[in-house]
């Protein structure tokens, strides 16, 4: 299967060797089989979360990673800068679980900034404890913020993370806004009976704030494996309960890799008030533009977010491999990601991790 029979045109060949027909290159871009770059480096800094959001993980909580299994800051800025100079990777983005929960984060924003070429760095957080810190990660060179909520409502954002801090997190964004940490992103996973209602609110509250939202559509990514297609809400099903509030227009602007789909919000005749993404993961993947790599907390490499195999560079580190080696694997384990998430397929199997010991 090639790019072209996804859907998007295949990628121009670029310079460099390959060490076999049929198998990775051995210097230029990130590629996989499909001819796909990966650009975008996800790093997952810990799988610990201090929200219990119900379609993520139980009330108690998961079986965190140990210690000693997750990477050391100097094992992370290694890879970091084996992605950034020999991979071609361009922008670095810092997750969890909930990454505010890593006491290395600022360390781990300056070390991705002292790289050259210097990648964009951003965070996706739930915002709790971002207000006291969201000074101090711009000042170490942190470029932009994601932070997910799910509804502006407290009692619902209550009852979805089964924690009260609705406050913390709006401080959070308010903070990220003063630190210069733009454009500031809500990222958002709509609730399937609130969900319509609560999206209509969302909305109205960002683009009064300057924020851009995201709607993500719900995937099965969950602890508990409870995920059910037909109870969650389609790209469809949010764009339909906007428009009966808010007049959307596609955005002209191409849309590349980016996973979200962009529509121009106005809120009165020639009365444009902002934009919002739906990222329809789901319903209309985009598989065939995905430029994503991911790094697990303790040092696996994910091809994609529905990998259900992983490459370990932890034990390359451990064991002495040098770069060549461990570009060598983050290569291989590159090449054989598979042309789409197969959430739509029969025999679809979703991976034994969850989102929160993965990395968004």
């Amino acid at each position: 299967m090639t790019l072209t029979a996804l859907g998007v045109p295949a990628v121009p060949g670029r310079p460099g060797r390959r060490s076999a027909p049929g198998h990775a290159r051995t210097d230029g871009p990130l590629t996989d089989a499909y001819g796909r770059i990966a650009t975008d480096l996800r790093v997952s800094l810990t799988d610990r979360c201090n929200l219990r959001c119900r379609y993520c993980m139980p009330a108690d909580g998961l079986d965190w990673l140990p210690g000693e299994q997750l990477l050391r800051p100097d094992e992370l800025s290694r890879l970091m800068h084996i992605a950034v100079t020999r991979l071609g990777v361009t922008s670095v983005r810092f997750t969890g679980g909930e990454p505010l929960l890593s006491r290395h984060l600022e360390e781990m924003v300056e070390a991705a900034a002292g790289l050259r070429p210097r990648p964009e760095i951003s965070l996706t957080t739930n915002g709790v404890g971002l207000a006291r810190r969201a000074a101090a990660l711009a000042g170490a060179g942190l470029d932009r913020v994601n932070v997910s909520l799910d509804t502006v409502d407290r009692t619902r954002f209550t009852e979805i993370t089964r924690r009260d801090r609705l406050a913390d997190v709006l401080d959070g964004l308010t903070a990220a806004g003063q630190a210069g940490l733009a454009p500031v992103k809500v990222n958002a996973v709509l609730d399937p009976v609130s969900g319509r209602e609560d999206v209509v609110d969302l909305l109205r509250f960002c683009l009064e704030h300057g924020y851009q939202l995201r709607v993500i559509e719900q995937m099965p990514l969950d602890a508990g494996h409870q995920w059910r297609r037909g109870a969650a809400l389609s790209a469809d099903d949010v764009l339909d309960a906007l428009r009966a509030h808010f007049r959307l227009r596609p955005d002209p602007t191409p849309r590349g890799s980016a996973p979200a789909e962009l529509w121009l919000v106005d809120t009165g005749p020639d009365t444009p008030a902002g934009k919002v993404g739906v990222i329809a993961s789901v319903s209309h993947a985009f598989c065939a533009s995905c430029d994503r790599t991911r790094l697990t907390a303790d040092g696996q490499v994910r091809s994609c977010l529905f990998s259900t195999e992983e490459t370990d560079l932890r034990g390359l580190l451990r064991g002495g491999a040098d770069d060549d080696a461990i570009e060598g694997a983050w290569r291989d384990a590159m090449w054989g990601k598979p042309a789409g998430h197969g959430i739509n397929d029969p025999g679809f199997i979703q991976p034994d991790r969850p989102m929160s010991a993965i990395g968004g």
